[in-house]
């Protein structure tokens, strides 16, 4: 198989939409499959980190003066950083450039729609898309969408055609294959927290992390040990990492390759509602959650009436002050933490970027 992946990351985007793709190609790789990604050079972008991965990055060139909001999708337009169609030719020029048939075109990423992938569609086989919005039409043959919605099996009725097969929900989670191992060697955890995980994505644009070890600061718990992970788009790890040193037992880890060791070691987490939700079900470890992007909210609020995690709400009505007195009513609930684990390892397990692997390869043999 011939797969490109078109994806993009940056401060704006984070690098949740990137992650999630790099799992797919490293499952895709290991099943003999020849993966490409094609990325724009945003602010922030992860495009020397794809090629020290090992996977050839095409990179589009950003010019700010280039900027347009003429895609359907306006609120999202911005991401892109040129219109879709100049993005669409950009990216056709890269797959002629591949002068081989392509198998797969993978697009993550809220800009693009059916009108992009049109264009697109006589150079490739087939189109697969990765969303979570169910905000716009696509022409696709597979669609994956991981997260959590009460409608979740009829969210895209009517927006891809009646031949796309979907693959809905947690089971197709993309989750790194470090999780499978931490989940099989999990501790039996007891409710009891003597260590709390810190984690707000990639790029943390609003600065939650340092809210948190603030709050962290107001609890004034120095038995319990803070671990602070710094994503690689962080423009504010200066900061945090002057704030973390003043407090006692707080590590600071940046842009780790090991987050599934630390997810496993923690006992609670705080963090956003991104792609790293899925990840702390897979090994139980339960957090309070902040929405810092409008795509978190709907998910937040369904794992949170389900039991997994407890929903602080959007991070602009969240005071360092709420999330401690939230946290110190939850230490307080030991049996209440334990359940909450529990439930998120009901919802997900660690397969479900072999599940999506072995179907992309199922389809393309037919």
């Amino acid at each position: 198989m011939n797969i490109l992946f078109r994806v993009d990351s940056s401060v704006q985007i984070g690098t949740g939409h990137l992650m999630r793709c790099l799992t797919l190609a490293d499952a895709l790789r290991e099943k003999k499959a020849t993966v490409s990604f094609i990325c724009r050079e945003l602010l922030g972008s992860l495009c020397d980190f794809i090629e020290k991965k090992g996977f050839k990055a095409y990179r589009l060139p950003f010019v700010k003066a280039q900027h347009t909001n003429d895609n359907q999708n306006s609120g999202y337009a911005q991401w892109l950083g040129v219109s879709w169609k100049e993005d669409a030719e950009q990216t056709r020029a890269v797959l002629e450039k591949e002068g081989r048939i392509i198998d797969w075109l993978v697009v993550d990423h809220y800009a693009l729609d059916s009108q992009w992938e049109t264009l697109l569609r006589p150079y490739v086989k087939k189109i697969m898309v990765i969303d979570d919005l169910a905000n716009r039409n696509h022409t696709c043959d597979l669609l994956l969408d991981q997260n959590l919605y009460e409608n979740i099996e009829t969210r895209y009725e009517g927006l891809v055609p009646k031949h796309c097969q979907k693959l809905l929900g947690p089971k197709y989670a993309l989750l790194r294959s470090e999780f499978r191992e931490a989940r099989r060697n999990l501790r039996q955890r007891d409710g009891n927290v003597q260590r709390i995980l810190i984690f707000f994505g990639g790029s943390d644009p609003t600065n939650e992390t340092s809210k948190t070890l603030d709050a962290l600061h107001l609890l004034n718990r120095p038995d319990i040990a803070v671990d602070v992970v710094i994503g690689a788009s962080n423009i504010h790890a200066t900061e945090v990492e002057i704030l973390a040193s003043d407090m006692p037992h707080t590590a600071c880890h940046f842009h780790v390759e090991n987050m599934a060791e630390l997810m496993a070691s923690a006992d609670l987490s705080i963090g956003a509602g991104g792609t790293a939700t899925w990840e702390r079900c897979c090994v139980g470890l339960p957090g309070l959650v902040i929405t810092i992007a409008e795509n978190q909210r709907d998910i937040a609020e369904n794992l949170s009436r389900n039991g997994g995690i407890i929903n602080l709400g959007w991070y602009e009505s969240i005071k360092e002050s709420d999330i401690s007195t939230a946290l110190e009513n939850l230490l307080a609930t030991p049996d209440r933490i334990r359940q909450m684990s529990l439930k998120g390892m009901q919802l997900v397990d660690a397969d479900g970027t072999t599940r999506a692997a072995e179907i992309i390869e199922e389809i393309w043999t037919k």
